[in-house]
């Protein structure tokens, strides 16, 4: 008996410390890998605009990389006033919709996922949209075009701010309501928070307490947050506050996400080509890998052909360097 008991303890000893080696070698991968894909946004002020001259769609070739180093998201920025001009209910512009019809068949068909972006802050031709009626419609007219396709994400509208929380969380409620009704019931839908959707924020600004009533009849709704590492997070810095403040700025929101049993994911992040920088990167990614049951992904802000020696450019080529050292320092997380 005492021998028995003897192997049997080593035995489940054994095992004890043979699980951490295996979760180790097995570890998480974050489920998204992706991409801003930003310019058929650029020239709001013209909200027209004119091909080539104010905006640019984005170049499938470009994509392609992207794909061959395992992104599997991309976010496709786009102004609701050129998919819709005039109105919230007004008829497709047929030349913008088929360029953005083109580019998330493409993805789609490699199977990476593409998320539908108006660039719109919660505005309309420069004013806040109040009209949830409107933008139910317009959410339902856009998810009609692609309901049949599951690779198609919805993102509500980019970084609502300077709103009440109610309109918030009423336009948020009328995008998702559109969505389903539109036979769009298979698709992922990220709501968006106020106060620029920043995950630093996300229980102090209301977004916690007002956006978990939120109701989605194919409960599939990943909430979708930004981060910045500059001191202020608004990302207009190449200077990070320090190595470990991507994950200190995740906290409040992860305890969040665990204690509501919800699902999150970084929508815009970006930090300057320097190793500080880099290394806050790789702790914020690592923490949301750890945290995976929660954190679906991130996608980086930002590609497009038009960004130039914008510091956070990753378009392939680009002369920051943000495509050849930083890529490779935090792909790994993903993929």
């Amino acid at each position: 008996m005492l021998l028995q008991k003897i192997l049997t303890a080593a035995v489940l000893a054994s095992t004890v410390f043979a699980a951490p080696a295996q979760e180790k070698r097995k570890a998480k991968k974050l489920q998204w890998f992706g991409i801003n894909e930003s310019g058929a946004e650029f020239g709001e002020k013209n909200f027209t605009g004119v091909y080539g001259r104010e905006y640019i769609w984005y170049d499938l070739n470009t994509i392609n990389q992207f794909m061959a180093q395992g992104m599997n998201m991309f976010r496709l920025n786009f102004l609701m006033e050129r998919l819709t001009p005039k109105s919230l209910t007004a008829p497709f512009d047929p030349l913008y919709l088929g360029n953005l019809t083109q580019q998330i068949d493409y993805i789609t068909s490699k199977g990476a996922y593409a998320m539908v972006q108006p660039h719109n802050y919660g505005r309309f031709l420069g004013n806040i949209i109040t009209d949830t009626a409107g933008f139910k419609t317009w959410w339902q007219n856009v998810a009609a075009v692609y309901k049949s396709n599951p690779l198609v994400v919805f993102d509500t509208n980019n970084e609502y701010h300077d709103m009440s929380q109610k309109l918030v969380f009423d336009l948020n409620q009328a995008a998702i309501d559109g969505i389903r009704a539109a036979g769009a019931t298979q698709q992922y839908i990220t709501p968006e928070g106020n106060s620029w959707t920043g995950a630093w924020t996300w229980v102090s600004s209301g977004n916690g307490a007002s956006l978990i009533n939120l109701k989605d009849p194919s409960n599939k709704l990943v909430f979708q947050m930004h981060q910045y590492l500059d001191t202020d997070g608004s990302g207009t810095s190449p200077t990070c506050v320090s190595a470990t403040i991507f994950k200190e700025r995740l906290q409040d929101a992860t305890k969040w996400l665990k204690d509501n049993k919800k699902k999150g994911m970084i929508g815009e992040y970006a930090a300057g080509n320097n190793a500080l920088c880099i290394e806050a990167l790789k702790d914020g990614l690592g923490y949301m890998r750890a945290n995976s049951d929660v954190w679906t992904g991130a996608t980086w802000w930002a590609a497009g052909p038009w960004w130039g020696d914008y510091i956070y450019n990753m378009e392939p080529g680009s002369a920051n360097g943000a495509w050849t050292t930083i890529l490779p320092a935090i792909k790994g997380y993903f993929v």
